[in-house]
């Protein structure tokens, strides 16, 4: 097992362990680590579910899908400065392929 899935099994559990706590069966929290997908989105999760004891699986649902929105945003911000960044490089340089290293 790699460091980056012990990572991810950690956090994993640890949400786990708040979805159980707050009266949830364990394949919830697993359902909601899976979508989530990084260890970093899971803790965020695990810290919500801690400190405000939502009282519902509804305002659980839309917490992740929150989450999910912003990391979702984040990636297509990123992926937009890259192709603007490769953009301007054409403007800059042209099509010549050599120019670029």
């Amino acid at each position: 097992m790699t460091q980056a899935q012990r990572e991810w099994q950690r956090a994993c559990n640890d949400l786990v362990r708040e979805i159980i706590g707050l009266g949830y069966p364990e394949e919830f929290g697993r359902d909601i680590a899976r979508i989530l997908g990084s260890p970093k989105a899971i803790d965020r999760m695990s810290a919500y579910l801690r400190y405000t004891r939502p009282e519902s699986a509804e305002i659980i649902a839309d917490e992740v899908l929150a989450i999910r929105s912003e990391i979702d945003a984040w990636k297509r911000k990123k992926s937009a400065q890259e192709a603007n960044m490769r953009y301007n490089e054409v403007l800059y340089f042209g099509l010549d392929p050599d120019d670029y290293d």
